[in-house]
């Protein structure tokens, strides 16, 4: 065969072998034997809340004290599956309101895993109680609260790991290190991304009583008050720009902090964006169906496109990135990888990864009862993601995903929608937190917060 492939089972006796001592051995990690078990709390006990909590139990012996959600029936369930699966199969104490939940309880990790909306009060009340944080992406809904939760995390001097585990999956690092640190791909010039999952919630619900069992007023939080039209659990509340940041925020972070991460960038030198709903206009849905977006490095574009209508432009890779180089070129994504090389002077050998799974170490991974199921793609990233923010917490270092990474990325996101809104390309200064010479873009980094909230400042955190 012309071809070298990497399959499954040497990709597991390799890299991932490897990967395990770094995690463990070369940190000088004792996870199996602690001093005293972790505690730890959960604030949003959805779908990924609840994922990404689990997975750190399957790690680490971890005290889960308690628990916070504004939904009654969802926050009992939690209750109960972390009772099962928690080493003592004590249930947790359960709050309705995550200040009281951080006032009353000495903590170790808070995991937060609720809506975009939330994350920068919650993270930085969390490292100001003491706590490390373990943040889901995209970290904030504003640039100034991303601005402010890394001066938060600085300045209590506490770990935050942000959620985007690409960073820790498996055959991506093997990318990283055989393909891509190794020169296969030659220089690297141009990165594509994209997403074509079909993911746009839409509809036309009615208005209707919030039930008994939902705290709606302290879901919203600091975001407008939407009339209500039903749970907005999962998808729904992505699909209105009052709480997330559209599919831009959602999807193209995780291949934008990949690419970030693979090619060793930081912040954009300018970004532009265009799009809207073209397509999908008879729900209530204000995020774009439609968007493009350019990065621009020197020497180097990352080009981002979503539609959440039609066909992927490669069935194999409908959401992933795509890096070109003069030598090759590296198709990826959270399922696989595709090394292709080109022209004189490349190595002239395919090279094919795929993702790892853990079904038979981890068979709770199959059997969880947690709604919608879990991305079992994910999972084996997810836990070496935990490990590593365990890792960092115990030597005092950045973990891989830093709250400031995380920012970046993030931002430069939330800087392609004020883009798209604007009409115009914007240069983002993040040391005077503006963007240079654009009062308007500059006036939209921070969004106002419904009273009696208020907004995060990055110098007075």
């Amino acid at each position: 065969m012309s071809d070298f492939t990497f399959n499954r089972r040497r990709f597991l006796k390799g890299a991932t072998a490897s990967l395990a001592l770094t995690a463990l051995g070369a940190q000088g990690m004792n996870f199996t034997n602690p001093a005293k078990p972790l505690r730890v709390a959960l604030i949003g006990t959805g779908w990924y809340g609840k994922s990404d909590l689990l997975r750190l139990i399957q790690v680490a012996p971890v005290n889960v004290v308690a628990l916070c959600d504004v939904d009654k029936n969802m926050l009992e369930k939690a209750a109960e599956l972390v009772s099962q699966r928690q080493q003592s199969k004590k249930k947790p104490k359960l709050y309705g309101d995550y200040r009281k939940l951080l006032a009353e309880n000495k903590l170790d990790i808070v995991v937060i895993g609720t809506p975009d909306h939330w994350h920068a009060l919650q993270t930085i009340d969390a490292v100001k109680a003491g706590a490390h944080v373990y943040v889901q992406k995209p970290i904030s809904k504003d640039v100034i609260e991303g601005e402010a939760m890394v001066a938060a995390a600085r300045k209590y001097n506490k770990v935050v790991q942000v959620g985007t585990q690409r960073k820790s999956t498996p055959h991506l690092i093997d990318a990283k290190k055989n393909i891509v640190d190794a020169g296969l791909l030659g220089k690297v010039s141009h990165v594509e991304m994209c997403c074509y999952f079909h993911m746009r919630a839409n509809g036309n619900p009615p208005e209707q009583p919030v039930p008994a069992f939902l705290d709606y007023e302290m879901w919203t939080g600091p975001a407008p008050l939407r009339p209500y039209d039903g749970l907005p659990h999962v998808r729904w509340w992505r699909t209105f720009m009052e709480y997330g940041n559209g599919i831009m925020g959602d999807m193209c972070i995780h291949m934008f902090d990949t690419a970030r991460w693979m090619l060793n960038l930081g912040w954009p030198k300018k970004i532009s964006s265009t799009g809207g709903i073209y397509v999908q206009k008879e729900g209530k849905s204000n995020i774009s169906d439609t968007q493009s977006a350019l990065f621009e490095y020197d020497g180097l574009n990352c080009v981002w496109t979503h539609r959440s209508w039609g066909t992927p432009a490669n069935p194999d890779y409908p959401w992933s990135l795509t890096l070109y180089g003069d030598k090759g070129t590296l198709f990826a994504s959270t399922m696989q990888c595709d090394f292709v090389p080109q022209g004189e002077g490349s190595e002239g050998k395919k090279i094919h990864l795929d993702v790892l799974y853990e079904k038979e170490k981890y068979p709770e991974d199959v059997t969880e009862p947690t709604e919608p199921k879990i991305e079992l793609n994910a999972a084996p990233a997810t836990r070496r993601h935990m490990l590593d923010f365990l890792a960092a917490i115990e030597k005092g270092s950045r973990p891989v995903a830093d709250i400031e990474e995380g920012h970046i990325s993030t931002a430069s996101c939330l800087l392609a929608n004020i883009s798209m809104q604007v009409g115009r390309p914007l240069v983002y200064d993040p040391k005077k937190r503006e963007v240079v010479g654009d009062p308007e873009a500059t006036a939209l980094l921070k969004k106002p917060y419904r009273q009696p909230y208020v907004h995060p400042d990055p110098t007075m955190v």
